[in-house]
């Protein structure tokens, strides 16, 4: 089978479940990861041969893709801030926005002599905690998360990314103190209410790991409330918090950093035009 042949067939397949922008996006990737083959290369190749070793893992990966299996999950690992991270069904699949998240951090953050010190909540595949600490060598990153299990694929990403980070098993809702004082507290909790999974697509639904995604419809800020009263003993001075929040409660956020005494709340945007972070000090 030619790289052309391998392109018709991947059309074919999945044509009718996904967009065909994301169709050719798994082209590349697939290629990419099994053939270890560039873009650049996969263009200029139409015409060449593929191995059939390289032709029978991309099949299998198609039949998962047509059961909506993220492509991520299928591949084991994704991309997140340039930097390579290691996925399974324990862990989310990182975001864009999220990444917009570790950004803001960045921007904000003043090089200090001293080692910086910060925590993250809720680590899942540690990509906060990970591309904090190689943007800024000086900090001393803690992570933290409920599941062993993710904690697990966390420090694999740790050493994949040649950073070293606490990492904490820990129950953040049981959880009466932070171990020490923090520069930075950051978090992407569980924040979509049960009412939104008719907006979610099957391959979410499906795969990810619904303790880090859902909240009761009744108390969906548990966890912002939890981490922002240990935020108000664990902050250094001049210490920020930091959240991912859901785009339909940016409002109650701010009036709940307002009311637990944080006298600076900033909300923020995505690039969709989402309400998607806040900021509090």
């Amino acid at each position: 089978m030619t790289f052309e042949a391998l392109k018709h067939y991947i059309y074919q397949q999945l044509q009718d479940l996904y967009p065909l922008t994301e169709v050719q996006t798994f082209y590349f990737m697939l290629l990419e990861h099994y053939a270890k083959c560039s873009k650049a290369t996969v263009l200029a190749c139409a015409k060449e041969p593929l191995a059939e070793k390289v032709v029978t893992p991309i099949k299998e990966a198609i039949r998962e893709l047509q059961n909506h299996k993220p492509i991520q999950y299928i591949l084991g690992e994704t991309v997140f801030f340039s930097y390579r991270f290691l996925v399974d069904e324990n862990v989310l699949i990182p975001r864009p926005e999220t990444e917009e998240l570790v950004d803001w951090v960045l921007t904000i953050v003043t090089p200090t002599s001293k080692p910086l010190k910060i925590i993250d909540i809720g680590t899942g595949s540690g990509c906060i905690a990970i591309s904090l600490a190689k943007s800024l060598p000086n900090a001393e990153v803690t992570a933290v998360d409920v599941s062993a299990k993710a904690l697990q694929v966390a420090r694999r990403n740790a050493e994949l990314n040649g950073v070293t980070i606490n990492f904490l098993h820990q129950d953040i809702l049981q959880t009466s103190t932070l171990p020490d004082t923090y520069d930075i507290i950051i978090s992407n909790p569980p924040y979509v209410r049960s009412l939104e999974k008719a907006e979610m697509q099957a391959n979410v639904l499906e795969y990810e790991p619904h303790l880090a995604l859902f909240v009761s419809d009744t108390d969906p800020l548990l966890f912002y409330d939890r981490i922002a009263t240990l935020a108000r003993k664990a902050l250094s001075p001049q210490g920020s918090l930091f959240f991912e929040i859901n785009q339909y409660l940016g409002d109650e956020m701010k009036a709940l950093l307002k009311a637990k005494g944080f006298e600076k709340v900033v909300l923020r945007q995505d690039l969709s035009g989402n309400d998607r972070m806040i900021m509090s000090r």
